[in-house]
């Protein structure tokens, strides 16, 4: 006879899906929590230099000074993610934000803010960041595991991306009504709340690393992790000039145009946000696809990230440009979930920072350069034809990225790479074609 406690127990539903541990789920508040305050902080920085009197080389300072240490302390910080406990340098790295963006706050609010301490504020978050964004990569991808993992990251950058719409639209209303500085201090609380949420985060799962060699040592093996991938350094390569044109139409052309054009911090604001919403429907779309030839469908889906340049070099009615901005998101965030796909299935978990540092290395190296070199491209060959040298440099490196076979080949797997393994495994391995080097 069947026992009468069989249906309910049988007919009972978990809470949350299997991929939604106790990590994930404290790594997806936190993440929203930090992009909520980030995003409008970032509307927030550039309007804080204009109102002193700065203009569009100033804030591509600024915009630099933050990306700098990215790029100096990145290796470093992927390296010491590997070796120490990822959650500690995480929140060491929100405490360091969080006091660099309560000082910029304070010196908003209280006096004339100069620029050199501006820099100064910028680079010492841009600091916290190069430790943060390695770890944060590798606990993440630690966190999920099996053929879920797409869906998983899907659902993070989904929250993430949510909150960040949030950020930049209620940013950019705080910033026209209120003034940037009391957005910078909400962005400083927030760091504050994130970093004691991953304070809480289990590390017990990861197997502590055999001691070895040093910190040099450390990261000429992620170098070769890196370096045997043809697809890895293809791709990071491609990016490397797209985030930089980007980052600089975004952080200096943007609030330039809006300000002339647009009708300053809380139009653009709304265009940052439909960004973000873009991003939101792109992650709702890769919860249900997975793209078999997973950077194929990513690469192709970056062409569009060149629309917001021409349209800002155009430029276009604001309607229009909350469209793109909404296209470019939706598409990016396509091939986001399928770059940390593609990394989760083919790196091992003790080297995922080191990689990721790699990765965010080359992605970031030449943004300070070019948002500092905004302002004198902008002097010497005008605004509109600067941005349209953005929009041109996007297509011309993306179709670049897509000649190298293993970009175009690599395919989905459900078989993840083993702890500790040679990382050399392609997922192209099951077919009859070139290896990824």
């Amino acid at each position: 006879m069947t026992s009468p406690a069989t249906p309910t127990v049988s007919a009972r539903s978990p809470r949350r899906p299997d991929w939604a541990g106790r990590n994930y789920s404290l790594l997806t508040a936190a993440a929203v929590v930090t992009n909520l305050g980030s995003q409008g902080a970032l509307v927030a920085a550039a309007f804080a230099v204009l109102e002193t009197g700065g203009d569009g080389g100033d804030v591509g300072l600024v915009a630099a000074a933050r990306t700098l240490p990215l790029v100096l302390f990145l290796l470093i910080g992927g390296a010491v993610a590997d070796r120490l406990p990822r959650h500690r340098v995480m929140v060491a790295a929100n405490a360091l934000n969080c006091l660099s963006q309560a000082a910029f706050a304070a010196l908003v609010l209280t006096g004339d803010p100069r620029l050199w301490q501006m820099m100064l504020l910028a680079a010492l978050g841009g600091t916290g960041q190069a430790f943060f964004g390695p770890a944060a990569e590798g606990m993440l991808m630690s966190s999920v595991s099996g053929e879920q993992a797409g869906r998983a990251f899907a659902v993070f950058r989904m929250a993430m991306q949510g909150a960040a719409l949030g950020g930049a639209a209620v940013g950019g209303a705080m910033v026209a009504v209120i003034g940037p500085g009391w957005v910078l201090a909400a962005d400083a609380a927030a760091f504050a709340v994130a970093g004691a949420l991953r304070a809480f985060l289990d590390v017990g799962h990861i197997p502590p690393r055999a001691r070895g060699g040093g910190l040099l040592a450390d990261l000429r093996e992620g170098w070769r992790e890196f370096s045997g991938r043809a697809w890895l350094w293809a791709v990071v390569l491609q990016f490397s000039i797209a985030n930089a044109v980007v980052s600089a139409a975004d952080a200096v052309y943007g609030p330039l145009v809006a300000r002339d054009h647009l009708g300053g911090a809380g139009p653009w604001g709304l265009a940052l946000g439909a960004f973000g919403a873009g991003t939101v429907a792109g992650a709702v779309l890769m919860t249900r696809w997975k793209p078999r030839r997973m950077l194929l469908v990513g690469t192709l889906c970056v062409f569009p990230l060149a629309l917001p340049s021409a349209a800002l070099a155009v430029p276009v009615p604001i309607g229009v440009l909350y469209v793109v901005m909404f296209v470019a998101g939706a598409t990016i965030e396509v091939f986001g979930v399928s770059w940390m796909t593609a990394l989760h299935q083919e790196i091992p978990e003790d080297k995922l920072s080191r990689v990721s540092a790699y990765d965010w290395f080359g992605s970031v190296a030449l943004v300070p350069l070019a948002t500092a070199a905004a302002g004198p491209a902008e002097e010497a060959f005008g605004r509109t034809a600067a941005l349209w040298g953005c929009a041109g440099l996007v297509v011309l490196v993306t179709a670049a990225a897509l000649c190298v076979p293993d970009v175009r080949n690599l395919r989905r797997k459900t078989t993840p790479v083993a702890q500790g393994g040679t990382g050399h495994t392609s997922a192209d391995a099951e077919r009859p074609v070139g290896g990824l080097g």
